[in-house]
C-alpha cells in the first residue's frame, strides 16, 4: 500500500528518525563506499587543468587517491582499470571557503541564577573561540551529497555560533567511513552577530568586545611568558577564550569574519588594521562600494555564492503606476548592479573564492552561469571554486588543480562546465566514485505560449520515492497574471487525512519549473523545495525536505482535468 507523500517523507523521518541515520541519495547511486580500485585511468578525456588552461584530449592516471599522472602518453600499469572518458570533460573538483554543509547547531547554555546582562558569561554572549566545528559536522548530513553533486569536492566548514564561534576546519566532502579531516583549527569564524538582550548587543558592541578579548589575550601571553622566567609574580588568569585567541595573535590563524554589507567590510577591515591579525573577509553580499579598501587591504576574500532572487522583477505589470514603474526601475538597477559585482572583483584585480553559507545547492550552478553572463570571466569563475580557493585555505599544494601529487579530485561532466545544459555525470573525491544520473533536456515548444516557455498550467498527479516509500498527490497550477500559483496535496503528517499547502516561489524558466511549500509536522514548520524540467506534459524533478535530503519527485499533467483561470 503506498503512503502519501510527507507522511512518507517527513513524518516517517521525525517520528522514526530514519533519515536522520540513513544517507538519502536522490536519483543517483553515489556509492563512494570504497574505490574502485586502488588504480584507475580517465582515458581519452578532455581535460582541463587548471583555471585558464584549454581542454585537451588526456588520460589520467589515479592510485590510492593521488593523481600519479596526466597527459596523452602515459603508460598504464596492469593493474589499472579504465574508464572510457571519450565523451566527459574532467576538471578539478571544487572547493568552499567557508561552509555550513553538516554543521549542527550546539545547545544553548543554560544561564546562571547569578547572570548580569551587561557582563554575561563568555559562553552566553556567543564568545566561544575554543569550539571546533569538527565537533559540529557529520559526514551523514543528506545536505552533503547536494553540494557534492554541484561539482565540490573540499569545504571550509564553519561552527554554528555568535561573534566568535569558534575554529574552523577543512574536509573532504567524501566516504562517510573516511576521516575526511584535512586540516583542524584553519581559522576563528568571527561575526558582528551581537547577543540578544546583553552585551554585546550591536555590531559597535561587538567590536568593543572584540578589542578587549584580543588585548586581554595579548596581555595574558605577556604575563604567562614573564610567569616562567621570573619569581614573585601573580599568577596570570588563563582562561578557555584567552587560551583558545592565542592563535589569532600570534598570527598561526586567520580570522574568518563574517562581513555582508560594506558597513561590515569596512568595520572588519578597521580591526585588522588596528590589531595586526591576519583577516579573510567572508559571506559578503553587498560589497562594491568598499572594492578599494578591500584591496589595499589585502585581505582573503569569500563571496557569497548566491544572487538575489528576482520575483520582483517577475511580478510586474504592464498596466502598473508610474510610481510602481519607477519603483521597478530601481529594483532592476539594484539586481544588476548585484549580478555585476563578481566581475567587478576581477576588473579591480582582487583574487577571491566562494562560500555556501546558507546557499542552496541546487541554485550554485544557475548563479555561476548568471555571474559569467553579467561579466564575470569563466576563467576568473573556475579559479574562485578552484585555485583561489586553495590559495585562501593553505592546501594549494595537494588541491586546486589537476596534476600529478595532488588529490584526486575531480569534475566529470557531460559538457563544457559553464554551458547551459551541462550536467555533473561523476564525481571523484579522494579517489572515491560517485555516479549520478544526467537527464537530456529538451527545449521548449515553438508551439507553447508567447514566451516560449513550457505549459505548467493545470492539476499534476505526481510521485515521489523516498526510503520511506513511495507516495503522491495532486499538484495544481494556475497563471494570475504574470505569475503563477497553486497548491499541494499531502497526507497531513499529523494522522488527520489529506492537507493541502499553497505553492509558494513558483517560476518557470525556460523548461525548469520549480517551487516551493510548507509542511507543519510535529511542532515543525518545514519547507519543501521541488525543482526540475518540464517536457510535453511530464516533470522530471528532484524535492528537497529541509535538511533531510532530497527524493526523486514526477508529475503527469492530467489531461482530464483543467486548472481554474
Amino acid at each position: 500500500m503506498k503512503k502519501k507523500l510527507l507522511y512518507a517523507g517527513v513524518f516517517c523521518m521525525l517520528v522514526t528518525g530514519f533519515l536522520s541515520s540513513s544517507k538519502a541519495h536522490a536519483q543517483s547511486d553515489p556509492s563512494g563506499k570504497k574505490r574502485i580500485t586502488d588504480t584507475y585511468a580517465i582515458t581519452n578525456a578532455t581535460v582541463f587543468t587548471a583555471p585558464g588552461e584549454k581542454g585537451t584530449k588526456a588520460t589520467v592516471l589515479i592510485k590510492n587517491g593521488v593523481i600519479q599522472g596526466v597527459g596523452s602518453n602515459i603508460t598504464l600499469p596492469k593493474e589499472a582499470k579504465t574508464i572510457a572518458g571519450d565523451s566527459l570533460f574532467i576538471y578539478p573538483a571544487f572547493i568552499a571557503g567557508a561552509s555550513d554543509v553538516g554543521i549542527t547547531k550546539p545547545k544553548d547554555p543554560e544561564r546562571p541564577e547569578d547572570f548580569v546582562s551587561s557582563n554575561p558569561p563568555d559562553e552566553i554572549a556567543g564568545i566561544t573561540p575554543w569550539r571546533s566545528a569538527v565537533d559540529q559536522f557529520s559526514i551523514k548530513d543528506g545536505k552533503i551529497d547536494e553540494l557534492r553533486k554541484t561539482g565540490f569536492a573540499i569545504v571550509q566548514i564553519t561552527p554554528d555560533g555568535g561573534m566568535l564561534a569558534g575554529k574552523t576546519a577543512i574536509v573532504l566532502l567524501g566516504n562517510e567511513h573516511s576521516t575526511n579531516l584535512l586540516m583542524e583549527n584553519t581559522a576563528l569564524a568571527a561575526s558582528f552577530n551581537g547577543s540578544r538582550g546583553m552585551y554585546p548587543g550591536t555590531a559597535v558592541g561587538v567590536m568593543a568586545k572584540f578589542r578587549e578579548v584580543y588585548d586581554n589575550a595579548v596581555l595574558t601571553s605577556q604575563r604567562a611568558q614573564k610567569y616562567t622566567t621570573v619569581t614573585g609574580l601573580k599568577r596570570p588568569e588563563i582562561t578557555p577564550t584567552y587560551s583558545a585567541m592565542q592563535e589569532v595573535i600570534t598570527s598561526q590563524i586567520p580570522v574568518l569574519f563574517s562581513a555582508s554589507s560594506e558597513l561590515e567590510i569596512r568595520r572588519a577591515i578597521s580591526l585588522q588594521k588596528e590589531k595586526g591579525f591576519k583577516l579573510i573577509l567572508t559571506n559578503l553580499v553587498e560589497y562594491e562600494g568598499a572594492l578599494d579598501v578591500v584591496k589595499s587591504s589585502g585581505v582573503g576574500v569569500l563571496v557569497k555564492l548566491e544572487i538575489p532572487d528576482d520575483k520582483a522583477l517577475k511580478a510586474q505589470k504592464e498596466d502598473a503606476s508610474d510610481e510602481a514603474k519607477l519603483l521597478y526601475t530601481r529594483v532592476k538597477e539594484a539586481y544588476d548592479k548585484a549580478l555585476a559585482q563578481a566581475g567587478k572583483l576581477e576588473e579591480a584585480g582582487i583574487p577571491f573564492a566562494f562560500t555556501t553559507v546558507g546557499v542552496k545547492s541546487g541554485d550554485i550552478l544557475k548563479t555561476l552561469r548568471k555571474m559569467i553572463a553579467n561579466g564575470l570571466s569563466e576563467k576568473a569563475a573556475l579559479a574562485a571554486l578552484t585555485t583561489n580557493a586553495a590559495d585562501i585555505l593553505g592546501i594549494n599544494k595537494v588541491a586546486g588543480s589537476i596534476e600529478k601529487g595532488k588529490m584526486a579530485n575531480l569534475i566529470l561532466s557531460a559538457d563544457s562546465l559553464f554551458a547551459e545544459d551541462a550536467q555533473i555525470k561523476h564525481m571523484i573525491v579522494d579517489g572515491y566514485l560517485y555516479d549520478y544520473e544526467t537527464k537530456t533536456k529538451k527545449k521548449a515548444s515553438k508551439e507553447d505560449k508567447g514566451e516560449g516557455s513550457v505549459k505548467i498550467e493545470g492539476n499534476w498527479d505526481y510521485t515521489s520515492e523516498s526510503p520511506a516509500g513511495s507516495s503522491g498527490g495532486v499538484l495544481t497550477i494556475k497563471k494570475d497574471g504574470a505569475d503563477f500559483t497553486g497548491t499541494i496535496t499531502y497526507d497531513d503528517p499529523s494522522g488527520s487525512g489529506m492537507a493541502t499547502a499553497t505553492i509558494q516561489n513558483v517560476a518557470l524558466d525556460g523548461s525548469n519549473l520549480s517551487f516551493s511549500f510548507d509542511v507543519s509536522a510535529n511542532g515543525m514548520e518545514i519547507t519543501v523545495d521541488v525543482s526540475g524540467e518540464v517536457s510535453e506534459g511530464s516533470y522530471d524533478a528532484t524535492m528537497t525536505v529541509g535538511e533531510f535530503g532530497s527524493f526523486p519527485f514526477k508529475g503527469t499533467l492530467n489531461p482530464t482535468l483543467t486548472a481554474n483561470k
